[in-house]
């Protein structure tokens, strides 16, 4: 009975091997049985060789069967290979934990050198700002102290004007008062002269017509013509 099981299982690995294309099929398996017992090969314990150009899937047969792909084979796995494939396992999943933990580890500082650049960019920017506005403050108070200096300036000039004006004014005014006493004194003068030469030769008798004339026009009243004040 146990070599009929035996011949079963080798019977069904070769039908998997050579007619299902790499798959597990317990349909075929359940067909080619009921043929085992009258083949005197199977009787005598001959498999035929698998395709050496057919893939292979090699399975431990204590773990779950991966049906994926390729030809089963299924065997034992000795106590040492299984502790060495859970070292490997327990290895790789090691691995896999460090190396996320790495890229954690590495995607931190690259937000935090993200962050960083961006806070050194805010921080140059908001300078950058200030400089310009520190900048723009300092023009507008350049060009409303070069406002004041030009009005001053103006209005000292405007004054200066007015007062060369009101000094000319003053000037031309003493000027004329001055010329109008001088002409006033010369005419003083004049009438003294006339005066002094009817009295010192008014009786002389070749200066008496003219000593006439002189009194005639010393006696007309005079025009008085008052000289403006300066």
């Amino acid at each position: 009975m146990k070599k009929n099981l035996a011949v079963f299982l080798l019977a069904a690995l070769a039908a998997g091997c050579s007619g299902t294309g790499g798959r597990f099929d317990p349909n075929e398996v359940a067909k080619r049985d009921s043929g085992t017992a009258a083949n005197p090969m199977v009787q005598q314990g001959y498999v035929p060789e698998m395709d050496p150009s057919r893939k292979v899937s090699e399975q431990d047969c204590s773990r779950p069967v991966d049906t994926s792909g390729g030809n089963l084979m299924c065997r034992e796995v000795t106590a040492a290979e299984r502790r060495a494939r859970i070292e490997e396992e327990e290895r790789q999943a090691r691995a896999r934990k460090e190396a996320e933990e790495r890229a954690a580890r590495e995607r931190l500082e690259r937000e935090r050198a993200a962050l960083a650049a961006r806070e050194a960019a805010a921080l140059q920017a908001r300078l950058a700002e200030e400089a310009r506005l520190a900048a723009e403050r300092r023009r507008l108070e350049e060009e409303a102290a070069r406002k004041a200096r030009e009005e001053r300036e103006l209005q000292e000039r405007a004054a200066a004007a007015a007062l060369a004006r009101q000094r000319a004014e003053q000037e031309a005014r003493e000027a004329a008062e001055r010329e109008c006493l001088r002409l006033e004194q010369e005419q003083n003068d004049g009438r003294a002269m006339l005066e002094n030469f009817v009295a010192a030769y008014g009786k002389v008798d070749e200066f008496k017509q003219i000593s006439g004339q002189i009194s005639a026009f010393l006696g007309k009243p005079r025009k008085a013509k008052r000289c403006p004040p300066a």
